[in-house]
């Protein structure tokens, strides 16, 4: 079985070497973002540059907020966001983060986090899906992200210390 995000299917479309071309993963937080959330958000991220190569630049904004307008006007914990076939254009997701505390609150601060890393891994998935051009369905797509955001999880979980 192949692992999306390390499959370079990519390599077809993209070209590296031209001018400008910007590749890693970024991240940018929303004022007010808390201090736990953005240091389990660097820390992933450093964990996901180290085991996966992002061959465009895509930058995860971590929103402020509790719910994202998605395009299609729902209101989500993350989005996609890119131009179909236009590999030239950088993509981005936006993650909401601003029910930190209530997650706490409801079920502990590592449940809380875990929530919000899933999400990335969610949405990064749809970037691997995008770049790669898999042809899915719809729901597809969803179930094929959900399933690798809790397999990259896991294999995070792994390099970290547990109590």
């Amino acid at each position: 079985m192949y692992h999306i995000w390390t499959i370079e299917n990519w390599e077809k479309n993209i070209d590296l070497s031209k001018e400008g071309h910007r590749s890693g993963l970024r991240l940018r937080f929303d004022k007010g973002i808390d201090n736990e959330v953005r240091r389990a958000c660097k820390e992933f991220a450093v964990f996901l540059r180290k085991e996966y190569f992002f061959p465009i630049r895509v930058v995860v904004y971590i929103k402020n907020s509790l719910k994202i307008m998605a395009m299609d006007g729902d209101k989500v914990y993350g989005t996609f966001w890119r131009i179909e076939e236009d590999y030239t254009v950088e993509p981005y997701i936006r993650v909401a983060a601003g029910d930190y505390m209530d997650l706490c609150a409801k079920w502990g601060k590592d449940s809380a986090l875990t929530a919000i890393l899933i999400t990335i891994a969610h949405e990064l998935t749809h970037y691997f899906q995008w770049i790669n051009g898999l042809q899915l369905t719809p729901i597809g797509q969803e179930r094929q992200a959900t399933k690798y955001a809790r397999y990259i999880l896991d294999d995070y979980s792994e390099t970290r210390e547990h109590p």
